[in-house]
């Protein structure tokens, strides 16, 4: 799927206003992909969408260390938001660079992890917006769940029509065809 590039709004992807939304902000540390990583996992294992965990893990992981790797903010804030079908998270962060692309050479050096969001994601993009004074970034991805899918013998393990995050993670690592 494309990315979206949101127009600057609070939240580019509205979900239904039945969802549960949770938020955590840390300092922009090595560590802090981990602790995202670590929180958005917990979460999403413990109520209904525990089949996006793993995928919702990558994404996560992939998005604050791009933050962390490219960025001088201070803080990284992100906010889950749980809906009945889906769930969308937004990473914040303070710096002023340009919005996140994915990476045009895929033989080069690094910028695979928005390949990676890419491929198990829904949906996803960036947006700017002043708060106060400061305008901060998001990158946001929304996951679903896969639709159930009615051919025969589909529904056995093995049988799943979307990619796992290892094989999505291999893929973006995957060398360009020539």
């Amino acid at each position: 799927m494309p990315p979206v590039f949101a127009p600057p709004v609070p939240f580019p992807y509205a979900l239904p206003s039945s969802c549960e939304g949770y938020q955590l902000a840390m300092p922009n540390s090595a560590f802090a992909a981990k602790i995202v990583r670590d929180f958005v996992g917990a979460l999403l294992r413990t109520g209904a969408h525990a089949g996006l965990a793993d995928d919702a893990r990558l994404c996560v992981s992939e998005v604050v260390s791009n933050v962390y790797c490219h960025t001088r903010s201070e803080l990284v804030r992100v906010e889950v938001l749980v809906g009945r079908e889906e769930v969308a998270v937004h990473v914040t962060n303070d710096h002023l660079g340009p919005l996140p692309e994915p990476l045009v050479r895929p033989e080069g050096e690094g910028g695979r992890g928005l390949l990676v969001v890419n491929g198990l994601a829904a949906s996803w993009g960036s947006s700017t917006r002043k708060v106060k004074t400061r305008r901060t970034k998001t990158v946001w991805f929304v996951l679903t769940e896969p639709e159930p899918d009615c051919r025969v013998g589909a529904a056995e393990p093995g049988n799943e029509t979307r990619p796992d995050a290892a094989q999505a993670q291999a893929q973006a690592q995957a060398p360009a065809p020539r």
